[in-house]
């Protein structure tokens, strides 16, 4: 059996990951991987994860399963942090996940089970990981329209023309804030645009937010999904804790599937079957620490503090990065990477030059020019400048 397997495809980002640790250069600078680093290198773990796990430790009394759902208690703190006070419960049913990619491929086999014929409609560009598990799972999978090559900015009027197309039942995934891979977002009133185009058609919203916090705050970062769930009658939320808590190897997500209140016990009913056919009970550890960071005021406080240092670390970054390269090049063409959000930024090289860029001067990014800010200091930056210049871009 085994010798029939044929082999997969890799991942370029961990195929980039291999490359990285294997290239012997000094001065070698990784913007391919997506995490968050501090000027040392580090990714740290914040201040209200180790204070909760020092809590954890002392009063946690057993390991027990939680539930096919996960804590009741976590999808009432994250759903309260991403919705804020104004979610209706009565519509709201909710599992925990292993992390964000977990709440994706669980959003995308509800749909499945509830609609085989129904149409995901994605982003071009995208993350790399939500056409990959469409496409293992057999379903219909369509492009619109959003980075404008030229502006380095949304295409929205693209955007509208190809969700037009879209019919009823189909499903609409669309990045909550800080989009992956571009820094690119749409204002409030192009959201409403979309929302409105959604009603019409009769589609469905899956939002990814992986990024609160990480873009213009808490509160602005959420406020796009806010306006969705507001307004759609069915809305599909795939959350991560990954980033903006720090626990990336921890792996807590949640998935939030929100319709009438009459259907609520049965989508919650299917919500749970889905994770005993995937992986029975999610994990625990991080869904606990994030809850009791979000209940307790002092850790929450705390935690909301060092995540604000990092977004305007974030940001510092963005402007030195632009100022820089507007510089050297003396042109203002490098302006967008001060106005993208979160910890991405395409940056519209060729293939061709991200390559000279890893082979000439030891720069590591995906092949699309996606690069991560959060992997850069205030060093480095003048180095990634001069090199992007050196090739042209």
């Amino acid at each position: 059996m085994l010798d029939a397997l044929k082999q997969q495809p890799q991942d370029k980002i961990l195929m980039l990951m291999q490359m990285f640790r294997e290239d012997t250069r000094d001065g070698k600078i990784d913007l391919g991987v997506g995490v968050y680093k501090d000027p040392t290198g580090l990714t740290p773990v914040m201040r209200a994860i180790k204070a909760a796990e020092h809590r954890l430790w002392e009063t946690e009394t057993t390991k027990a399963y939680t539930g096919l759902a996960g804590d009741p208690a976590f999808a009432e703190a994250l759903s309260g942090l991403i919705l804020g006070p104004s979610a209706d419960p009565a519509r709201m049913s909710a599992i925990a996940t292993p992390g964000g990619t977990g709440a994706i491929r669980q959003a995308l086999e509800l749909i499945r089970l509830a609609a085989p014929g129904a149409t995901v409609w994605l982003s071009n560009p995208t993350w790399p990981n939500h056409p990959s598990i469409i496409r293992y799972l057999g379903m219909p999978m369509a492009e619109y329209r959003y980075f404008d090559a030229e502006s380095r900015g949304v295409d929205a009027e693209g955007m509208l023309e190809d969700l037009a197309r879209v019919e009823r039942g189909d499903v609409v995934l669309l990045h909550g804030c800080c989009h992956n891979p571009t820094g690119a977002n749409l204002t409030l009133a192009q959201w409403q645009a979309v929302i409105d185009l959604m009603l019409e058609k009769g589609a469905i919203p899956l939002i990814d937010i992986a990024y609160q916090g990480f873009g213009d705050g808490l509160e602005a970062d959420a406020a796009a999904t806010r306006l969705v769930v507001d307004k759609m009658p069915e809305v599909l939320v795939a959350a991560s804790c990954s980033k903006n808590f720090g626990i990336y190897r921890e792996r807590t997500g949640l998935l939030m599937a929100f319709g009438s209140p009459e259907g609520r016990a049965v989508a919650q009913g299917n919500l749970a079957f889905l994770n005993r056919q995937n992986y029975s009970f999610p994990p625990d550890h991080g869904a606990r620490l994030v809850t009791m960071i979000l209940t307790d005021p002092a850790l929450r406080a705390d935690w909301e503090a060092e995540l604000e240092e990092v977004r305007n670390t974030m940001l510092g970054l963005r402007s030195q990065l632009a100022a820089e390269l507007q510089r050297l090049s003396g042109s203002d063409r490098f302006a967008f990477i001060g106005a993208h959000r979160g910890m991405f930024s395409r940056i519209g090289a060729s293939p061709e030059q991200v390559e000279r860029l890893r082979t000439e001067h030891g720069i590591y990014m995906v092949g699309d020019s996606r690069l991560n800010i959060a992997g850069l200091n205030a060093e480095t930056v003048p180095k990634l400048a001069e090199a992007i210049v050196a090739v042209g871009v």
